[in-house]
């Protein structure tokens, strides 16, 4: 996968002007991430989902904050299912099964906030 960087080094803790949805790139047939922030209080994790890809039911013990940034997916959260559009966002709180799948391929940041 080559991501269109534009030259952002996301392993310095600097400002850096970016396109988020221009740091990852679509591949066929599967699902694509580049974690921009790991720490030990959370991290930070871009993905792509080619169309027909998802995540299969899991739950996670703290709350994650997942932002579309193009594209259009299904988010189930404790079996009841979320239609997501580019820009929209959704909280998926700590403990409750959740999955997802791509309606149309789809970018997506993801934030997990890992102390409460």
């Amino acid at each position: 996968m080559k991501s269109k960087n534009h030259g952002v080094d996301l392993k310095k803790s600097r400002p850096q002007l970016t396109r988020l949805v221009d740091l990852i790139d679509y591949q066929d047939g599967s699902v694509v991430s580049r974690e921009i922030i790991k720490k030990k209080t959370g991290t930070v994790t871009l993905f792509a989902f080619d169309e027909g890809q998802g995540l299969s039911e899991h739950t996670a013990p703290f709350d994650a904050l997942v932002h579309l940034l193009d594209g259009q997916a299904e988010i189930s959260i404790s079996g009841k299912p979320y239609r997501l559009r580019q820009g929209e966002m959704i909280l998926m709180p700590a403990n409750q099964p959740h999955a997802l799948v791509a309606i149309k391929k789809f970018k997506m940041l993801l934030i997990m906030i890992l102390s409460g």
